[in-house]
Order: structure tokens, then sequence, then C-alpha cells
């Protein structure tokens, strides 16, 4: 059986419009494109980072998504008023994604550190 590699579902963005889910590609259409199973060296680390940075940013864009819904609600700027649920929900999910990754990421570096060489 073939390893399938799942692409993440795309947020809706402020206009509205529903990106489409791409299909699945197979693990080695997805090697050739930058993403691999193995990483090592000074390519890990820019990958690590990049994974963290990537995170924070979706944490400050679904906060500030937020912030701008609630602003729009309050002054009754707004059509459908559903979204600010829809956007606290993102913000919420983010934060628990970060969290959940910045735990893994202590629980594998102590796993290291516990291995005696």
């Amino acid at each position: 059986m073939e390893e399938m590699f799942i692409t993440p579902i795309q947020p809706l963005d402020l206009t509205g419009k529903i990106t489409p889910i791409q299909p699945l590609r197979s693990l080695s259409e997805v090697q050739g494109t930058g993403v691999s199973a193995q990483v090592e060296g000074a390519e890990g680390i820019s990958a690590f980072k990049s994974i963290f940075e990537e995170m924070i940013g979706n944490v400050r864009s679904t906060e500030d998504t937020l912030v701008k819904q609630q602003y729009l609600l309050a002054t009754g700027q707004i059509e459908d008023p559903h979204t600010v649920g829809i956007a606290s929900s993102e913000a919420q999910l983010a934060v628990d994604m970060l969290v959940s990754l910045r735990t893994k990421a202590l629980e594998a570096y102590n796993e290291i550190m516990r291995i005696s060489l």
C-alpha cells in the first residue's frame, strides 16, 4: 500500500470564498516538493524553526481576525454574526495546536536528554 500525504485544509478567506481541498498525493510526489520524510542537520533545524514560526503566525492571524470580527459586531457593521463564533473557535484551535506542538517538542527534548551516550 502506498503512503499518502494529506494536504491540510485551507481556512476560509474573509471574502467568503471557499478554497478547494486538494486531492491526496503520494509520498513520492511530495518528496520532490521539498517535504521529506527524514530531515537532518541544518535543514532539520530550519524545518523545525519554520514549523513554529508558521504556527505563531497562524495564532497571530486568527487572533487579528477575531478582534476584527468582534469590532464589527460591536459597531453593528457585521452582516452575519455567526462569523464571530467561527473566528473565536479558529483562534482557540490555533492556540491549542501551538501549545500541543510546544508540549510535544519539550517531551522530545527531554527524551533526548535522558538518552545516555
